[in-house]
């Protein structure tokens, strides 16, 4: 029973009440009674009436101490419910092990074993210095491989905990760990992946940068030169040499925007920036495709972005504005206001909510039957934090405002 602070104060005043009480019925026995025993009788008389009183404090004190051992017992449980626990001596025996161990690594009696058959044999070599460090009280936390019972690999995220006695000896080891073998496959599977990436890139950069701004150009002026105008034109190419430049002009566009992509592929990569026009270098990117007329550029600000990757970004948002657009007429207007570079459509209109769905890895709307195309959503999102500039949607009337925050 747990008192509260009023009742104590009213076992306290019971107690002297009664012991009041006691003092005043007695007052008669007290006269014939010698001195020297008043004084004992009375501290009898306060034993008993003050008993209730320590009785309760007894009660108290073996309930909190309860309640406290209770609670380490609970947060015991629930750590042992939830992780593989391990126990060593010092020198490095398996004492203790708990259900959850067995079940991950698949022993059947692991006590009284060394440590050292759950190494694996690449690290064998540092076992004696790890458990030496442990042996005078150095905490040690990590990730570990150990090894399964059937000899396969498994990865452990841990805290070997050094125990000490009363007198500062170190008597035992404690391993608190979870099972992050999944976690290891992915970063190693990313790993590998961000390899073959890294490898595509420098492809990129250097193989694919002499098709396009060497061979092909060189190629297409050597024709020219050997071409007249007149042959050009008895031979009906024109139409074909001019598809071709404004094919390879695009392209030289592209490359230039992929280029600057393989370039953040490398460790500590940094973007590089520098000041432009936003509008000339927009029209300028803009000049080569089939939707040129549809968009209006008014005056924009300058400030430092990449220009590959920034007209890339935004040339994707206006072909999302155009493709998904069902008005008879489908236009694109950019603008600056305030802080912002703002990009309208006329089309179906996007909202704030549909952004953030769509701006994830391969989502599309449900029901969504138009296939993709350009870099998708999430990537122009991507180039726009790179540049610090967040991109928020509007859903408007008709059409989408896009904002992109570029001071």
């Amino acid at each position: 029973m747990k008192l509260s602070g009023r009742s104590w104060i009213a076992l306290i005043i019971a107690s002297v009440i009664m012991l009041t009480f006691l003092s005043v019925q007695s007052a008669l026995v007290f006269k014939y009674i010698e001195p020297t025993y008043k004084s004992a009788l009375f501290g009898y008389w306060s034993i008993i009436a003050f008993m209730p009183f320590f009785y309760f404090v007894v009660i108290e004190f073996v309930r909190k101490a309860r309640h406290k051992f209770q609670s380490i017992d609970d947060t015991f449980n629930a750590i042992d419910a939830s992780n593989i626990l391990l126990e060593f001596d010092k020198d490095g025996t398996i004492t203790k092990a708990n259900p959850k161990f067995y079940t991950v690594l698949g022993y059947d009696d692991i006590i009284g074993q060394s440590h050292k058959v759950l190494v694996a044999d690449f690290v064998q070599s540092q076992w004696q210095s790890f458990w030496n460090e442990l042996r005078v009280g150095r905490f040690k936390q990590g990730e570990y491989q150990r090894l399964k019972s059937d000899g396969s690999e498994i990865w452990l995220f841990g805290n070997y905990n050094p125990i000490k006695d009363p007198y500062g000896e170190v008597y035992k080891v404690m391993l608190i760990a979870t099972d992050i073998t999944d976690k290891k496959i992915i970063e190693a599977d990313v790993n590998k992946k961000n390899s073959y990436l890294e490898h595509a890139a420098k492809i990129l950069r250097h193989d694919m940068h002499s098709g396009i701004n060497t061979y092909i150009p060189r190629g297409l002026s050597s024709l020219k030169r050997r071409l007249s105008e007149e042959q050009i034109k008895d031979l009906k190419i024109d139409a074909p040499l001019r598809m071709i430049e404004e094919g390879l002009t695009h392209t030289q566009k592209v490359y230039k925007g992929v280029k600057e992509f393989t370039n953040l592929v490398k460790a500590d990569a940094q973007l590089e920036k520098h000041e432009f026009d936003l509008r000339e270098i927009l029209i300028s990117y803009l000049s080569s495709t089939s939707y040129e007329k549809q968009v209006v550029i008014e005056e924009l600000p300058i400030i430092a972005v990449n220009e590959s990757l920034f007209c890339t970004a935004v040339d994707n948002l206006i072909r999302n504005g155009l493709k998904y657009n069902d008005s008879s007429t489908k236009v694109i207007r950019i603008f600056a206001e305030d802080n912002y570079l703002c990009i309208v459509d006329n089309g179906r209109g996007m909202s704030q909510e549909d952004l953030i769905q769509w701006s994830q890895p391969y989502k599309r709307k449900e029901g969504q039957k138009e296939a993709g195309s350009g870099l998708g959503l999430n990537i122009c999102i991507a180039i726009m934090d790179e540049h610090k500039f967040p991109v928020t949607a509007e859903k408007l009337e008709i059409g989408t405002k896009l904002k992109i925050k570029i001071r």
